[in-house]
């Protein structure tokens, strides 16, 4: 029989800032692990648009044109 979860925290609709994962416990048991939102990356000051091949990290710091 499948082992039913519910979710640790907020509230329990899977909307976009609630998103989980299963992940089997060392003790065998299945629980939800929440994980982050992604960063959108860092966007260029001038055209206002994402800067194609730079990482998204968590912090990032504006790239400004030289």
């Amino acid at each position: 029989m499948v082992q039913r979860l519910t979710y640790r925290k907020r509230h329990s609709y899977a909307t976009k800032s609630n998103q989980a994962r299963v992940v089997k416990t060392p003790g065998g048991r299945l629980v939800y692990q929440t994980s982050n939102k992604r960063a959108k990356g860092p966007i260029c000051p001038v055209t206002g648009k994402r800067i194609q091949g730079e990482k998204a990290d968590d912090l990032f710091f504006p790239i400004y044109a030289m």
